[in-house]
């Protein structure tokens, strides 16, 4: 065999096990519906100000 090369007998009759209870991933387990909504006294020009800050300073957490 070179390289790259396999054996053609290990890709035939592959069997594959769809039992429910295998443990796969479901991409669906965390959605959530709603909204969310929040309220502040800052103004936008304050808040892309401190944006900025955290920005230029990315140690200060």
């Amino acid at each position: 065999m070179g390289f790259g090369s396999y054996d053609e007998s290990e890709q035939q009759n592959q069997e594959m096990n769809t039992d429910d209870d295998s443990e796969g991933v479901s991409v669906h387990e965390d959605d959530h519906e709603g909204e969310l909504t929040f309220e502040t006294d800052a103004s936008t020009d304050d808040l892309v100000n401190k944006l900025q800050d955290i920005k230029d300073n990315p140690e200060e957490e």
